[in-house]
């Protein structure tokens, strides 16, 4: 899927990330850079286009200064009146930011292999590497998705802007510098990350769209994370929420269903041109193997053979292949013997460089016809260019030839077919996004409904206290214990009210605003919110605990 014009957007930001003031004793002019972040007033759906942009403005300190006088006390009282608004707007983040969910990394449409080499984590480390993530004082939840296409880190952001710069940092330390990262990095926010693992985990972020791999690895995220510190609920509920919209699409969609390949369309053009009942008995013959005689193997062993002959100028090629493909038997004839092992074959693969025809309609005239169980017609399926097989051939009665020509139609119809429901695919997942982002919303209410029970018992305890010093000591135990759950039954039943209206499960987007509506409701009236944030506090945490290991 198309995806520059997002990630030219996503590089804006993680550029402006990086903003730090400089002087130098050359210029006549200081500046100071003031960073103030953009909130787009409506997602798109291009990637990354919601992501918060810093834009930082370039103020002259003579423009700066006062216009009127430039009295001493009014610099000083300029200067304090900046440090108190600085003071106030950190502590006012904590207290009304949101921790993010964000996905940093490059892919196959970013960045070329040697850096992905780089910068990929094996299997068995992912769980370090979550630990370290989760060691980064703005960083509370992490996640690795690292295969040959793509190295992607999922994290939850205490802040989003802090924390892109720490995981962008950690991977720095990988190997590659900061600098050259960014023209290659994307990056994408809560929604836009949501949506983005889904079309992973459907296969539509993929280089053959629809590949099925993809969701065994998304699957291998979520068991490697098992039981891992950092592996918390939001990110594993977003990658078992993947798994879960990999397979709907799959199943509803059918998208990973047909060829789409030059090799798998000539597999697949075989098969429907053999009968029914010998599409898995005929015999195969492979003349090359180079790549895209590999890849006809593959797709033979998709389909069900498991024995193919493999015709090659040197037999190294070919027992590399026998090691890799253990599910399929392959047996090598060199070049000599190639018009012998067409004789035996009812369907001829050729795949090779060589720029003069390997048959003819001398050279299969002679061969023996074929079988009726397998139509009466030796196949001979040329996907090499030139052209290894002369059109000639089709005019031997008994043999049929297929070029690429003849395979783009089926590959066309196919892509067509596979874009079709790809859009298909898109529909479930926008459906899918919504349904966790309201989820997600609904967790919200947890802290407050925690809160306000503590804040309830905290008060009947206390009076219940009260009342039992009153009472004096003459109080036998079923007599306490009975005031004890009267005091317990009517705060249950006071409670009862607030929870319910606290309580949704994000199913419905109606019932999730009133809910939250409700939640910000009782905070007001309680006083539940706190100076200091339940994500400054952790912030405040991590920060101690990693001053504490350095010391």
């Amino acid at each position: 899927m198309a995806a520059a014009s997002g990630f030219s957007t996503s590089m804006v930001a993680l550029k402006s990330l990086h903003c730090n003031t400089s002087s130098s004793s050359s210029s006549s002019c200081q500046f100071r850079i003031i960073c103030k972040p953009i909130i787009p007033k409506r997602r798109f759906n291009h990637r990354g286009a919601s992501i918060v942009n810093p834009r930082c403005e370039a103020v002259s300190s003579e423009s700066a200064g006062d216009k009127g006088g430039d009295s001493s006390s009014s610099r000083v009282s300029s200067s304090m009146s900046a440090l108190e608004q600085l003071k106030a707007s950190s502590a006012d983040r904590y207290t009304k930011e949101k921790s993010s969910i964000v996905v940093l990394g490059l892919n196959i449409h970013t960045a070329p292999v040697e850096m992905r080499e780089k910068l990929a984590i094996p299997e068995a480390e992912w769980p370090r590497a979550i630990g370290e993530l989760c060691g980064l004082n703005h960083i509370e939840e992490a996640a690795v998705l690292s295969t040959c296409n793509r190295m992607e880190i999922y994290v939850v952001a205490l802040s989003f802007h802090r924390g892109v710069r720490e995981v962008t940092e950690w991977m720095a330390k990988r190997g590659i510098p900061a600098k050259d990262l960014a023209s290659h990095l994307f990056l994408l926010r809560d929604g836009d990350a949501t949506q983005h693992l889904f079309e992973v985990s459907a296969g539509l972020d993929s280089l053959v769209l629809g590949e099925g791999q993809i969701l065994s690895q998304v699957k291998q995220v979520v068991k490697s994370g098992e039981g891992v510190t950092g592996f918390g609920r939001n990110i594993s509920g977003l990658f078992k929420h993947a798994i879960t919209v990999g397979k709907r699409v799959r199943t509803e969609t059918n998208i990973a269903a047909g060829a789409v390949s030059v090799s798998s369309a000539a597999v697949e053009l075989a098969v429907m041109k053999l009968p029914q009942h010998s599409s898995d008995s005929a015999r195969m013959l492979v003349i090359g193997a180079g790549k895209m005689g590999k890849l006809v193997i593959k797709h033979l062993i998709a389909k069900g053979w498991g024995k193919v002959v493999v015709v090659n100028r040197s037999e190294e090629r070919v027992a590399a292949l026998r090691e890799e493909m253990k599910d399929i038997e392959i047996i090598y004839r060199p070049l000599t013997e190639m018009f012998t092992s067409a004789a035996e074959a009812d369907v001829v693969f050729t795949s090779t460089a060589s720029e003069t025809l390997l048959f003819s309609k001398e050279n299969v005239e002679p061969l023996p016809p074929v079988g009726s169980m397998v139509g009466g017609s030796r196949l001979f399926i040329d996907i090499s260019v030139p052209r290894n097989v002369g059109s000639c051939v089709s005019d031997v009665e008994h043999a049929r030839v297929y070029n690429v020509d003849d395979l783009k139609e089926v590959v066309a119809a196919n892509k067509e077919d596979r874009h079709r429901k790809a859009m298909e695919a898109q529909v479930i997942i926008a459906e899918e996004s919504k349904q966790f982002g309201a989820w997600r919303d609904s967790l919200e209410t947890v802290p407050t409904i925690k809160k306000l029970r503590a804040l309830v018992d905290g008060i009947r305890i206390t009076e219940l206290e009260r009342c039992f010093s009153k009472l004096g000591e003459n109080l036998s135990k079923k007599e306490k214990k009975a005031i004890e759950d009267l005091s317990r039954g009517i705060t249950n039943k006071l409670l009862h009210g607030p929870m319910q209206h606290l309580r949704c499960d994000g199913s419905d987007s109606r019932t999730l605003s009133d809910t939250l509506e409700n939640m910000h409701a009782l905070n007001r009236m309680f006083s539940l919110e706190t100076d200091a944030s339940v994500l400054g506090q952790k912030v405040r945490a991590k920060v101690e605990q990693s001053r504490k290991e350095t010391q």
